[in-house]
């Protein structure tokens, strides 16, 4: 088995748990073009719509945006241990609300390409 299969079986997995998590809820899925997260084969389930973003895109990308938001908060300080960065990390994470992230990663171009698909 290659690590690209087991990529895409847990791609399909999250997939199938996203769905069920909410079914009746759309979901959109903003996607990079890693090789896993091509659908060829791939079932998507009825209540996910899968988003791509243009190759070579990475500041389309909102994880790109939080991470980067993350980095921020972090550089330039030193922590002792990997713990504490990891503690650091942690405590980043649970102030995240939504808010927060909907400022960081909140884009027309998500919202136009949502629109663009689903109007009329």
């Amino acid at each position: 088995m290659t690590t690209q299969s087991v990529c895409k079986k847990l791609f399909v997995k999250y997939l199938e748990d996203f769905s069920n998590h909410k079914p009746t809820e759309l979901k959109i899925m903003i996607i990079d073009n890693a090789a896993f997260h091509s659908t060829k084969d791939v079932i998507i389930p009825d209540n996910i719509f899968l988003l791509p973003i243009p190759p070579y895109c990475p500041e389309l990308n909102p994880a790109e945006k939080m991470w980067q938001w993350m980095k921020d908060k972090i550089a330039m300080k030193i922590y002792d241990t990997l713990d504490d960065l990891n503690q650091k990390m942690e405590e980043l994470i649970k102030i995240s609300d939504d808010k927060t992230i909907k400022s960081i990663t909140g884009y027309p171009f998500y919202m136009n390409a949502f629109y663009s698909v689903f109007k009329g």
